[in-house]
């Protein structure tokens, strides 16, 4: 099949390379405002450089994915849709979930599948853990911990367009939680602090953060975040029930030392890159996306899902804000 790519930043370059090595991809059609973006990725991985989206559009492409600027995100969307190619995007949907909302109601009924890319829902580890939740091997659900760590934080310009560290960064702890248990989130309650980069509390924002979710069936997410974690890229969850615990990201990798006498765990260099972490998750995402394009699966994660995530993050924006806690229907009557 031949596939198109709109964006060759890091992302999109890194998403290049992943999609050049799958036997069912024969070519790549890109584009990119930054020519010579477009022109490393011609020549890294062979693709074809056209001049603009619309020109990837008409190449006679089967799928496309899309890892340009998010604010381009929901034009590009419905422009492949409108043009009947199956598409990948990048988180987020759009910048604000109103936005989301009105790609939402414009692919629904296109019969044009849309896959969002959250990929800890192809990471081995979280995989098996909702088989455990699905199987009833851990018996009813009392607690889910979901921990996200970065080594770094982005830089300022980024941050400044980020929405905050709910809705960049927690959001895919929200989503794998969602996803995971497969329950809902009813209420909220977050908290933020920063003892880290100025510019990211000159921009409204937190570096660290802690929420406590509340689900439909009582169970409750704890989820830790922050922007400074010197060891590396740390990147967890556990899912605690009635008979059983489980657990992914425990790895010889893992960027977290033990204080017990004798333990040698973990035993490799810690992860210190997204990319590095969840290598694997992304070719089994982007596999997954060439099975949505010939037609032999839906699109794994929908706008829709990626909306639920969404709502979450903007109860903990608003109730870091507010100090108190939120209910989701209050975010989802605010917006509408």
């Amino acid at each position: 099949m031949r596939i198109g790519i709109l964006g060759l930043g890091r992302i999109g370059a890194f998403h290049a390379g992943t999609l050049s090595g799958l036997d069912v991809v024969e070519e790549l059609v890109v584009s990119d405002p930054v020519a010579a973006a477009a022109a490393s990725a011609a020549e890294k991985f062979g693709a074809t450089v056209a001049d603009s989206p619309e020109a990837v559009f008409a190449s006679g492409i089967d799928g496309v994915v899309i890892t340009a600027a998010t604010d381009a995100h929901p034009g590009l969307i419905l422009a492949a849709v409108e043009a009947g190619i199956p598409v990948f995007c990048e988180k987020p949907v759009a910048k604000t979930v109103e936005d989301s909302l009105t790609v939402l109601r414009a692919v629904r009924d296109s019969g044009i599948e849309v896959q969002i890319g959250y990929n800890r829902r192809f990471d081995a580890g979280c995989m098996t853990a909702r088989e455990a939740v699905l199987s009833g091997e851990l018996g009813a659900l009392h607690t889910v911990r979901s921990t996200t760590l970065d080594p770094a934080p982005p830089p300022a310009a980024y941050v400044a367009v980020s929405g905050g560290i709910f809705r960049d960064c927690a959001v895919h702890d929200f989503d794998i939680v969602r996803w995971v248990t497969g329950r809902e989130v009813v209420e909220v309650y977050a908290t933020g602090g920063n003892k880290g980069a100025e510019y990211i509390k000159e921009a409204g924002d937190v570096d660290t953060a802690s929420s406590l979710l509340t689900f439909d069936d009582g169970t409750i997410g704890v989820i830790s975040n922050t922007r400074h974690n010197a060891r590396g890229y740390d990147v967890r969850l556990e899912v605690h029930g009635m008979k059983d615990s489980i657990a992914a990201g425990l790895d010889g990798q893992l960027p977290l030392r033990s204080a017990e006498p004798g333990v040698t765990f973990p035993a490799g260099p810690p992860h210190n890159f997204f990319m590095d972490r969840f290598a694997p998750a992304y070719r089994a995402e982007l596999t997954a996306f060439t099975e949505v394009v010939v037609g032999t699966r839906p699109s794994p994660c929908t706008v829709a899902d990626a909306i639920e995530a969404s709502w979450i993050a903007e109860a903990c924006t608003l109730s870091v804000a507010e100090r108190r806690p939120v209910r989701l229907e209050e975010v989802r009557n605010n917006a509408s």
